[in-house]
């Protein structure tokens, strides 16, 4: 996705990275394939999740200014590799405060950089992104919403065929079904959803696949 930015004399676009790894919580360990979602310009960009490999990821950048490492939540598999990620860009790492216990089950010696915020607004590349608070997966949780681009990055919180997976420490089934209903799927419909795994969707898609209140 390209789009020319505010200015018009650049273009802003969304790329993914397909990492794999592991997921381990509650004593169960999976394998996973993670998307990690790059937004900018030829000259910086900010990095959505930080899944496994910081090596691909790094490469990914291209040598450009990383402006922030934004994670949508602090589940391993979107976190283990930010600490190296961050030494490799000089970017800092940001995370919701409600899931710091959870980031500290992966990163005990390393705390995140900053915040991130219900109503925080990220600059990069001359476009802003609005921080959007989805508890329900975990206390933490956080959806990145681009309205320049028409999308939004949702982590684990909203998928194509709905609600990320709940029944595990720190969620809650019906948290995470009224945080998509009233935070989410009122977005505008065409709204293109990036997600944490798998493929994309839209919030039109996705509106009858969340149960009402």
């Amino acid at each position: 996705m390209t789009a020319a930015d505010a200015k018009g004399n650049h273009r802003v676009r969304v790329e993914r990275v397909v990492t794999s790894g592991t997921f381990s919580l509650d004593g169960d360990t999976f394998e996973v394939d993670n998307n990690v979602w790059l937004v900018g310009d030829d000259e910086e960009v900010l990095i959505v999740d930080a899944a496994h490999d910081a090596p691909t990821i790094h490469a990914a950048v291209a040598g450009r200014r990383v402006t922030a490492i934004a994670c949508t939540h602090a589940h391993d598999d979107h976190v283990d590799a930010a600490a190296e990620l961050a030494d490799l860009t000089g970017a800092p790492v940001l995370l919701h405060p409600d899931d710091i216990e959870l980031w500290a089950a992966t990163h005990p010696d390393r705390k995140p950089d900053g915040e991130l915020t219900d109503g925080q607004r990220i600059a990069v590349a001359g476009i802003e992104l609005l921080v959007i608070h989805n508890p329900g997966h975990t206390w933490g949780s956080c959806s990145l919403y681009a309205a320049f681009l028409g999308t939004v990055f949702t982590g684990d919180t909203l998928f194509h065929g709905g609600p990320g997976a709940t029944g595990r420490s720190y969620s809650d089934r019906p948290t995470i079904e009224a945080s998509i209903r009233d935070r989410l799927l009122t977005l505008p419909g065409g709204t293109v959803v990036h997600t944490g795994h798998g493929e994309d969707t839209t919030i039109a898609a996705e509106r009858p696949n969340v149960p009402a209140p």
